[in-house]
């Protein structure tokens, strides 16, 4: 079988063409609760069964979706439409992935994934976005992970770049330097 990735990207572009400015923020926000929706194992063998048509396997995703408030716009309900018709849900969350990253470079904006000890409130990650911004230099879009075997500080990963100053790292390196 193909990569999910090479049978995403089809997809995510041509979503991706068929939409404009602030309409991809919102489209991206229903492709990421749709992605969710359905990485599980369980939608994925409900949508595989024989047993079960096209037609019933969108109508469950969509009403899971509207049940969590979400109604689906029109060009987002077509995609999942033609994923579920042509047998690639499993793609569906590399899809939404990858329109991501699209409207990301489109907008000159990153993910950013913090990993921190503890847990970050609203006026202490806005220090860290702003000071993370300054470092990498474009403007972040920041996830927060609590990761206790930090002992303390953050490690912040940006694509594929990684910023480390957690208490860990440092003792890592302590423990390099010692034993060299």
């Amino acid at each position: 079988m193909a990569e999910l990735a090479t049978i995403a990207r089809p997809y995510a572009e041509a979503m991706f063409k068929a939409t404009a400015g602030a309409d991809r923020q919102a489209l991206n926000a229903q492709l990421a609760t749709l992605a969710a929706l359905t990485a599980g194992p369980e939608m994925r063998q409900f949508a595989d069964s024989p047993k079960v048509a096209s037609v019933q396997v969108f109508d469950m995703i969509a009403g899971i979706a509207l049940s969590q408030g979400v109604a689906l716009d029109v060009k987002v309900g077509n995609l999942l439409r033609t994923v579920v018709d042509n047998g690639r849900l499993a793609a569906l969350p590399e899809i939404a992935a990858q329109f991501q990253a699209l409207v990301n470079a489109s907008t000159g904006v990153s993910d950013a994934t913090i990993q921190s000890a503890f847990a970050i409130d609203d006026a202490q990650l806005g220090d860290v976005v702003a000071a993370l911004e300054k470092r990498f230099g474009r403007k972040l879009n920041a996830r927060v992970d609590i990761t206790p075997e930090l002992i303390g500080g953050v490690r912040v990963v940006v694509g594929d770049e990684v910023l480390d100053t957690s208490v860990r790292a440092r003792l890592e390196q302590m423990k390099a330097a010692l034993t060299a």
